[in-house]
């Protein structure tokens, strides 16, 4: 294959079928996908089992990568979430007629043709195939290479479902993982109405670089949690530990722990126990290495410059002890990538002052940063979680992958 032309052709057409969908046959189409990828588990964990077999386990995106069972539940009840959502389309934000008598309406449409890039997470291929088709879009999926026979057997089953209703294959299309071929999808204005780069900060890096199309950014995450002096400790711990142990290799995974000063020595006598039992590797600054060395912290290596601001992906964090509330913002303001930040704290002036003056798209006072995720907010589902201010913000799903039209109606006005 030396170009993707006719794909691209092919998406711009099929955007014209699915647009006009009624939300009942869409609803019934997701269903359907729902029950197909359970009655396919097998099939799926074959596949992925291709996939990981070519990955080395120790790579921080292997847990991205696996497809499981109960993984496989969950993408196909997050399908039935999506498809249960209110249309997004259609909707009249703007309605009024003018003295000439020209009525005029401005509604919510489809964006039309929507491509997304992203790496070791085959998950997204359902998650953005539900959401494109809910919201009457047409969507080309350039997965990674690692993740080839997994993506290749879901779109199948998304194909086999499209074609039981007689609706247009290419509505949804796996793009080839071939590099040559991602210049041309990222510069193909005439049939790509939106790119969304999904993954490391070097794929979105690139993308936003080198884009003629209009890109959303779904931003990588470096994550901090804040404990501020009066903040409860045991609660602090909990918090902690679920940020950084339930799940590393995702963007909303705890990156930094900050810790006030008066207060670091027990609360890293608190949270060390439950970091060390799952074998986290700590990169501490001076005065929180001698806390954790004093402790007998066995993973433990003192932090450089580059393990702030640093997405570990891993059971692998950075802690630095900070002497004030104002220190622990200007480190946060410095290193953020924008995701999620959070404080631990009582004191409800330096919570609110945190909450509005912190720069990410999600800030929380009191609980993990675990919870920026689409599903976890009510909806549904999400390409990913928007770092950048136009357009979205937060998680990217259903209700963002809209645009506006102006409808006007007259009966022979000329100006």
């Amino acid at each position: 294959m030396e170009t993707i032309e006719q794909q691209l052709i092919e998406a711009s057409r099929a955007k014209q079928v699915i647009q006009p969908l009624s939300l009942e046959t869409k609803r019934n189409v997701l269903m359907r996908l729902s029950s197909l990828l359970i009655e396919n588990t097998e099939e799926i964990i074959t596949a992925n089992q291709k996939d990981l077999d070519r990955m080395d386990k120790s790579d921080p995106k292997y847990d991205r990568l696996v497809l499981n069972k109960e993984r496989i539940e969950g993408l196909a009840q997050s399908v039935i979430d999506v498809s249960q959502l209110e249309d997004p389309t259609g909707k009249v934000l703007l309605s009024k007629q003018l003295d000439n008598g020209l009525r005029i309406e401005k509604k919510s449409v489809a964006l039309g043709v929507v491509g997304v890039i992203y790496e070791s997470r085959p998950n997204v291929t359902i998650d953005v195939a539900a959401l494109c088709i809910q919201s009457g879009n047409a969507c080309l999926l350039r997965g990674g290479s690692d993740a080839w026979f997994t993506n290749s057997i879901l779109v199948d089953l998304i194909h086999i479902v499209l074609a039981e209703f007689d609706l247009n294959k290419h509505i949804v299309q796996l793009l080839p993982t071939d590099r040559k071929f991602v210049a041309e999808l990222l510069t193909a204005t005439k049939y790509v109405d939106i790119i969304i780069p999904r993954g490391s900060q070097s794929l979105i890096d690139f993308v936003r670089q080198n884009a003629k199309v209009p890109v959303i950014e779904t931003g990588a995450g470096v994550c901090h949690t804040y404990v501020e002096e009066t903040g409860n400790l045991e609660n602090a711990a909990k918090i902690v530990a679920n940020a950084k142990i339930s799940r590393p290799s995702v963007c909303n995974a705890l990156d930094t722990i900050l810790v006030d000063r008066v207060v670091s020595e027990n609360f890293l006598r608190k949270v060390a126990p439950l970091l060390q039992e799952a074998d986290v590797e700590i990169f501490a600054d001076k005065d929180a290495f001698v806390t954790l060395k004093n402790l007998s912290y066995p993973h433990l290596l003192q932090a450089d410059e580059s393990d702030f601001g640093r997405e570990f992906l891993d059971f692998k964090c950075s802690v630095k002890v900070v002497d004030n509330f104002q220190e622990a913002l200007d480190h946060i303001a410095r290193y953020s990538s924008k995701h999620s930040e959070c404080i631990v704290s009582t004191n409800p002036d330096r919570i609110s002052t945190f909450m509005n003056v912190v720069d990410a798209a999600a800030v929380y006072s009191n609980a993990s940063t675990r919870f920026t995720d689409g599903g976890e907010f009510g909806l549904g589902a999400e390409i990913g979680i928007s770092t950048q201010k136009l357009h979205a913000r937060g998680p990217f799903a259903l209700e963002k992958l809209v645009t506006e039209k102006w409808f006007v109606t007259g009966n022979g006005q000329v100006r």
